[in-house]
């Protein structure tokens, strides 16, 4: 492979194998996995489940909708693996990019859209699903998150990766605010991005299947509940909401998120 370089130090499609759907927790991005998912397979992309099972990469792509884990160089290697045989398809991660990552995306070897969030709402969905978990007698990523100050530290980090991703300049970025108020506008963009067809009406197909009013709770992997915009203001107490407001206060101002 070896892929042409194009604006701003970003890539074609035609020329990319691995695609990286890539987001902070509870922003969407299992709802951003899979529209880029089902945008490529319309394409003539794989099923990542099945590009999973055929070449024995259940060890890294795990839960519903392949999720990574951490983009160390073992497991970017391992999931290139298929690219070096033409296929094409999106995998999920909420890690930090890590050197082996950069290196892939400033080769053109992979392909990255980020998701993000106002942090707050964030902070929220992922404390109230803990919470939910802990209810169920169940164990998942927020189980731990047991009270605001845990929530809070917990945010913190996903931020500071967010802060990462956002100043690489050939992943393209979407406010899960827009995904959701602009919602075909913003499908279009990443399709572009993705290097597919948008006019077709397999990809017509895909991105009116994802449109928000669409979503169930009963679709699995979506990891799509409530999703309201501003939810924390009604929810945290007024000392806590000023705690959110000055911890991610130069992160809000950044990305256009209201005090």
């Amino acid at each position: 492979m070896e892929p042409l370089e194009g604006q701003d130090g970003c890539y074609n499609l035609v020329q990319t194998m691995l695609i990286l759907s890539v987001g902070m927790p509870r922003a969407g991005s299992g709802w951003y996995y899979n529209l880029m998912h089902d945008l490529i397979l319309a394409a003539g992309g794989k099923d990542s489940r099945q590009i999973r099972k055929q070449y024995h990469l259940e060890s890294i792509l795990t839960e519903v909708n392949c999720n990574i884990g951490a983009l160390t160089p073992r497991r970017l290697l391992l999931a290139l693996l298929p690219s070096l045989f033409r296929n094409t398809y999106v995998f999920k991660a909420h890690a930090a990019p890590t050197p082996a990552a950069r290196w892939l995306l400033q080769r053109g070897w992979m392909k990255a859209a980020y998701i993000y969030r106002d942090p707050r709402d964030a902070l929220l969905s992922a404390y109230e699903n803990g919470m939910r978990a802990r209810q169920k007698g169940n164990r998942n990523a927020f189980a731990d998150l047991v009270d605001f100050d845990r929530a809070l530290e917990f945010m913190r980090q996903y931020v500071a990766i967010s802060e990462q991703w956002l100043q690489i300049p050939c992943v393209l970025s979407t406010r899960y605010e827009d995904l959701l108020s602009d919602y075909f506008s913003e499908a279009q963009r990443l399709a572009k991005f993705l290097g597919v067809e948008g006019g077709s009406a397999e990809v017509q197909a895909v991105i009116d299947r994802y449109q928000p009013q669409h979503s169930r709770q009963d679709q699995r992997g979506l990891h799509f509940r409530q999703g309201k915009v501003g939810r924390h203001r009604q929810v945290f107490s007024e000392e806590e909401v000023q705690i959110l407001d000055r911890t991610f206060q130069p992160y809000l101002l950044a990305h256009g998120y209201p005090l």
